[in-house]
């Protein structure tokens, strides 16, 4: 059984989300977005409360709102960090993707990531999370899936009711929409949907009543 804890972190009210699995004292955490010591704070107090040490951390994509607690965590704790290597580019430099932001120093950052694929299988706390590549918010944008867990990280690929925006640097709306219906709406529609932002879903729910994803939305051919 895995045991999952959301926290809403930053003016951007990201979701950062601490996984683990029965009988296991250790957990992943998947987009720490604290912005200040207070956020900082109250997930190392979880940790300890909890008998939790991480493992690993989970980057969805390279959005500053995601990754803003990351060196925060690696000054405590010497773990990798998974990361699609197409968003390399907005970690280093986030102001491409930010249009009118290039002075804030939240948009860059430079820690060490560790690749992943699509398709590729991370085995990390007990739990294995099948990689799911879903460009169109970001190159680089990637879903966490757990099958045994019934768990799907979705990131800012799809909320409840919603999808992700396509209007920043990088972003591809047919690429999304490709995305979603190819790697997502296949999953079991019992599948548990912890998206980036807002409440979790499942892939059934949006599935049916998602009005981004209605035939009329259907990405252009070419």
């Amino acid at each position: 059984m895995l045991h999952t804890r959301i926290f809403q972190f930053n003016p951007l009210g990201t979701n950062c989300t601490v996984i683990w699995a029965d009988g296991d004292r250790s957990c992943v955490v998947a987009d720490p977005g604290m912005s200040s010591d207070e956020g900082e704070k109250e997930l190392l107090d979880f940790f300890a409360k909890e008998g939790l040490t991480p493992v690993a951390i989970l980057l969805t994509h390279g959005h500053f709102d995601h990754v803003w607690g990351v060196e925060r965590l690696l000054a405590k704790y010497s773990i990798p960090v998974y990361m699609h290597p197409l968003d390399k580019e907005i970690l280093a430099d986030g102001a491409k993707a930010f249009r009118g932001m290039q002075s804030m120093k939240m948009l860059r950052h430079s820690f060490p990531t560790v690749d992943v694929a699509d398709g590729e299988v991370l085995t990390l706390a007990g739990i294995s999370w099948k990689v799911l590549h879903t460009p169109g918010h970001t190159p680089g944008g990637v879903c966490y899936w757990c099958e045994d867990g019934g768990v799907l990280l979705s990131g800012d690929t799809l909320f409840a009711g919603s999808i992700g925006r396509t209007d920043l640097g990088g972003g591809d709306y047919d690429q999304l929409m490709v995305s979603i219906k190819e790697k997502l709406l296949n999953l079991p529609g019992e599948t548990d949907v912890i998206p980036g932002h807002g409440q979790p879903t499942s892939i059934a729910r949006e599935g049916m009543a998602n009005p981004f994803l209605e035939p009329f939305n259907e990405p252009v051919e070419e």
